[in-house]
């Protein structure tokens, strides 16, 4: 039996490791992992009695991570503010007795039992930690510390020993509020979740949770609540808040028949909405399941440091050793070996590595949503920094989708051009195709019924009107553009052209990625002279046209031996191979196929490109604030290894920069949340339906 629990006030991924690595040490526990997102971190236990499993994981844990626990529900408890304070209380009052210890007079008696006590108030917590764990047989930066502590007491360094633990619990208060802090931001990011909704059911206005809506339900929605599933305006105009959305700013007008996304907040005015989707199908609920699941696919990055830190401290502990020998053989002091030793293990902790790197790819991620680009895991975030090339599929990605007439060619005098509309719209009424929306939205008379109504795929609709047979559709082969063609008794009498019109965003878009140094491409099944002018006009590298979903899957193949990394941005069902094949696949649109939302790697909520920017601009901040906690931390702990074993730093200096650096880059971690991709960028204007 394998179950979900989520677990609060664990934060650091090598604690998690450690804790993970004792679980299933448990023999009422087959198989136990930790997923630590910062988020919603939860461990799943596999085992033949669920009871007695989950009793001895709540025990454990307790014991070796006195601030976290295991809860069975399902909603996320917030870590217990009286716990910081009563750790501070504790610290304070062995910080005290470290004073009166080292500045008054006292009998041996007196001084020892001072001393102990003011190192158990500041680092009960690491003690207890290491002894549990190490009798689980797992080794970690609690035993180091704490081996440090004892080593310097015991070579006489009493003093040195009380600010080493008392350091490091500063610290490590420091680095629990630093983290909470970032969590706090990060879950305001996906506070999304609708918690109510109001039905109308026999005329009476009932609150009820999402999750209990039905398809056809009309829901109540007034100012400041948020919409809690997708569904159409029925009643009431008001303005709504899309920003958690979709990232854009402006508050979006809506009125009857206009769809609402679930998650919009109603900015004022009330409205009346009937539903399209139940709660799990619901817009709100797909970006919460993409966030909530973005860490279970990590960067290459955070996977080997992941790796490195499971054995970090063992390989600690042996280079101290040979820093003990070495200084020993030299010195022929073994007090001195042995203070140096421990110098090495004090700044060695891996705590900057394990927690700064995993917490910046989940802000950069986090960062991402906030701005409408919903990335699926931190190997796509990575990958998607790493671009060289981009292909896009055109209607619906670079294009609307919605089409305009253009022109309209009469070859029978007799009809005039409203007569060529009427008739086509008659025809296409039946019609879901784009083109047949496009005709009929510019007609401007009821429409009669008609007869022998025979729709052909790829070809148009027959029907009788009169006595008279008619066609519209495409019968011509030879024809470029868009063309519909009217048909009277076989002959021709009319054809209409239509275009496609090219998202605002597009270009600038185009012009954007250009300058990032990525060369892009549009794949479409459109006709030649249609793709040529849309390529012209964007200004893209290369365009090919009258491809086949399995053309744009060979095209992509082929080219992703002549780049590095191969995006595909599409919206369709035929996309989803192309989408699946590609390095980054980037779906368009939270409202298209769900297909190519699953398939994709990164999906944009709406429909502007201009967000692809916006994700490689976030995703190459991020890469680099990683690279900057890795390289900076690493530069920093080397160069106090080294003056340590030397003997030009001490321990105090050592514990300082190891607690220095981890918060250094607990914040720096940050600057990936708080970066604005388009803070300059005029250009970077999302789309709004009037």
């Amino acid at each position: 039996m394998i179950k979900k629990y989520r677990i609060d006030g664990l934060d650091c991924p090598n604690c998690a490791r450690s804790l993970e690595n004792a679980l299933n040490g448990l023999d009422s526990i087959k198989s136990a992992h930790i997923h630590i997102d910062f988020v919603k971190s939860s461990i799943t236990i596999e085992s033949d009695d669920e009871a007695k499993a989950l009793a001895d994981a709540m025990a454990l844990t307790k014991r070796i991570e006195p601030d976290a626990c295991i809860i069975a529900e399902k909603h996320i408890s917030k870590k217990n503010k009286s716990t910081l304070l009563f750790d501070l209380c504790l610290l304070t009052a062995g910080i005290t007795l470290a004073i009166i210890v080292f500045t008054v007079k006292m009998p041996t008696w007196a001084y020892w039992t001072m001393f102990v006590t003011s190192a158990l108030l500041m680092g009960y917590k690491t003690y207890f930690k290491a002894v549990n764990l190490l009798f689980k047989g797992v080794v970690n930066e609690n035993l180091l510390v704490t081996i440090s502590i004892v080593g310097a007491t015991a070579v006489g360094e009493h003093f040195d020993g009380l600010m080493v633990v008392a350091l490091y619990s500063i610290g490590k208060l420091l680095e629990s509020l630093a983290l909470n802090k970032s969590k706090r931001s990060i879950e305001a990011l996906t506070n999304i979740k609708p918690e109510f909704a109001v039905v109308v059911r026999n005329g009476e206005e009932l609150r009820v949770s999402p999750s209990d809506i039905k398809v056809g339900n009309i829901i109540v929605v007034r100012a400041g609540e948020k919409v809690a599933v997708d569904g159409v305006v029925e009643k009431g105009e008001v303005n709504i808040n899309t920003q958690s959305l979709t990232g854009e700013s402006l508050p979006q007008f809506v009125r009857i028949g206009d769809e609402v996304l679930s998650g919009s907040i109603v900015v004022d005015g009330v409205m009346q909405i009937r539903a399209k989707t139940e709660y799990t199908n619901s817009t709100v609920n797909k970006i919460l399941n993409l966030i909530e699941n973005a860490s279970d696919k990590k960067a290459k990055t955070e996977t080997v440091i992941s790796k490195i830190s499971k054995w970090y401290t063992l390989g600690v502990m042996a280079l101290a050793v040979m820093v003990w020998g070495i200084v020993w053989a030299v010195t022929k002091n073994i007090d001195t070996a042995i203070y140096r030793g421990l110098i090495f293990l004090v700044i060695s902790c891996p705590c900057a590595f394990a927690i700064s790197v995993p917490l910046a790819y989940f802000s950069g991620i986090g960062n991402a949503s906030r701005n409408g680009i919903l990335i699926k895991g931190s190997n796509y975030l990575d990958a998607l920094a790493k671009l060289d090339c981009i292909a896009f599929d055109k209607t619906g990605t670079l294009t609307t989708g919605e089409f305009e007439i253009t022109g309209i060619n009469i070859f029978d005098k007799n009809y005039t051009n409203d007569d060529i509309i009427y008739l086509a719209s008659l025809g296409e009424q039946y019609s879901l195709h784009p083109l047949a929306k496009a005709i009929i939205k510019h007609n401007t008379r009821p429409l009669e019924k008609i007869d022998g109504v025979k729709e052909i795929a790829g070809e148009g609709v027959y029907f009788d009107y009169n006595g008279d047979k008619y066609f519209v559709g495409r019968k011509s082969k030879d024809i470029d553009g868009t063309v519909v063609e009217l048909f009277k008794c076989d002959k021709l009498i009319a054809n209409i052209s239509l275009s496609d019109t090219i998202k605002s965003t597009a270009k600038p878009t185009i012009y954007e990625l250009k300058n990032l140094g990525v060369k892009t491409a549009m794949l479409s099944g459109d006709n030649g002279e249609v793709v040529s002018k849309v390529a012209s006009e964007l200004g893209l590298d290369e365009s090919y046209a009258k491809l086949l979903p399995e053309d744009k899957f060979k095209w992509i193949e082929t080219n992703k031996s002549k780049t590095n990394t191969i995006g595909y941005v599409g919206d369709g069902i035929n996309d989803a191979p192309s989408l699946t094949l590609a390095d980054v696949g980037i779906s368009m649109g939270l409202g298209g196929a769900e297909a190519s939302i699953e398939a994709s790697n990164i999906v944009i909520a709406n429909d502007n490109p201009a967000k692809i920017v916006d994700g490689i601009k976030i995703s190459k901040v991020t890469r680099k604030i990683v690279w900057q906690n890795i390289i900076i931390s690493a530069v920093i702990k080397a160069t106090f290894l080294t003056l340590g074993a030397f003997g030009v730093t001490g321990m105090l200096s050592a514990v300082i920069a190891d607690v220095g650096v981890t918060l250094l880059a607990i914040l720096n971690s940050l600057r990936a949340l708080n970066y604005s991709p388009n803070k300059n960028n005029k250009n970077n204007k999302c789309e709004i339906k009037k």
